[in-house]
């Protein structure tokens, strides 16, 4: 792309436009569609140094509110074939019941047997978390664990979490904290409103019909929804926060599709590039946000710009071209894939399931990409961000 007014006439191009396509198709006269698409493919980005992973951040047994045991959860999420969950059981361990940490051996210790027990490194991940109460911060707050032996985090008062516990608790290495059902009345945190130190690392931006992306996106049903709980909110006022999808199952049946009216049929899901499936791996991937949410079933999402992975914050020089690549695989044909700017559609391609783009329009002092994948058959996927600031 070396036209010298390129910059003066648009804000964004598209690698057919190359002086080598042009001269293909003015000069040489005869070119082929095999040699323009290689013209064009020579602005790809290599392949990925990480591996991608898809597994259920979000789920629920009998030691909290859910109806199956610990060990029915992960027997089932492995043979739907995940490649690592998350147990999140409630922290109050179900109304009228005793909570994870009380009793000798605990319900927490339980949990942490098992997590151990079913953590096979290579194969499949079982990933340490709960559920805690925050109030008046996030109501619902997942915490994630790097280890299997990590000590549940309580406060002054348990249910609620003061602003001063929960930076604490953000600025741990061995945690990773993200809150759901951010955008309900009952449940909801006012993204709008809360200090911008006390944003998490990551939200759940679905789980089973409750989109969190902004106001009335199309993946939602607004059974409950108040202004200043949506993940566009957050972004909006700088948050550097990523991505995760869960099922929030309570049955057992994470990683399948329900029999229920559409959006209720998918459950949520989080993909993961990472070195490999082990926790370690998972976890610096997650803490990165080198991950995305969609909604069930299979969807590989690889987004980059200038080679830096989703969830990066990088600079580019001034007169740094930007060079935005996607390349979607799925188990349906993809609709259209949207490119998020500042919180705004930006670029919609309809049925491309890879693409560069060029960017040469300076907006903020840190824009704000992501991607937005529709599928045919009505599924949705999100990228973490990629911030680009620049000099």
């Amino acid at each position: 792309m070396t036209h010298k007014e390129k910059r003066v006439a648009r804000r964004y191009d598209t690698p057919g436009r190359c002086a080598e396509f042009t001269d293909l198709v003015y000069v040489k006269g005869d070119a082929t569609h095999g040699e323009l698409a290689a013209a064009e493919r020579k602005f790809d980005p290599p392949a990925p140094v990480y591996k991608p992973f898809i597994g259920d951040l979000h789920g629920h047994t009998n030691l909290s509110d859910g109806s199956v045991d610990v060990d029915t959860f992960f027997k089932n999420i492995k043979s739907r074939g995940l490649d690592f969950a998350a147990i999140s059981d409630h922290d109050h361990g179900g109304v009228g019941r005793p909570p994870l940490w009380e009793g000798s051996p605990s319900k927490w210790d339980l949990i942490r047997s098992k997590v151990k027990e079913y953590d096979e490194p290579g194969k499949f991940t079982a990933i340490l978390a709960y559920e805690r109460d925050s109030y008046p911060w996030y109501n619902n707050l997942v915490v994630y664990y790097g280890s299997h032996d990590g000590e549940m985090i309580r406060g002054a008062r348990d249910g609620e979490f003061t602003g001063d516990e929960l930076r604490r608790a953000l600025s741990r290495d061995d945690v990773i904290l993200a809150p759901h059902d951010t955008y309900m009345f009952s449940a909801g945190a006012d993204l709008k409103h809360i200090p911008a130190d006390l944003f998490t690392p990551l939200i759940e931006l679905y789980s089973c019909a409750d989109a969190a992306e902004y106001m009335g996106n199309p993946a939602f049903d607004p059974n409950s929804a108040c202004d200043g709980g949506f993940w566009q909110d957050a972004l909006r006022r700088g948050a550097r926060m990523g991505c995760i999808g869960g099922s929030d199952n309570h049955g057992g049946t994470g990683g399948t599709v329900l029999d229920r009216p559409y959006p209720h049929c998918f459950q949520g899901l989080t993909g993961v590039w990472a070195d490999g499936n082990t926790l370690p791996s998972l976890f610096s991937a997650l803490k990165a946000r080198r991950c995305y949410a969609f909604m069930g079933g299979r969807m590989i999402i690889d987004f980059r710009i200038n080679g830096h992975y989703m969830g990066e914050e990088f600079r580019a020089g001034e007169d740094e071209d930007l060079a935005i690549w996607f390349r979607v695989d799925a188990d349906a044909k993809v609709k259209k894939v949207t490119l998020v700017k500042n919180q705004r559609d930006y670029i919609m391609l309809k049925g491309k399931s890879s693409q560069l783009i060029f960017d040469y329009y300076r907006e903020s002092a840190a824009d704000c990409y992501y991607l937005r994948v529709e599928l045919e058959d009505g599924r949705f996927g999100w990228s973490s961000p990629i911030w680009v600031g620049r000099g």
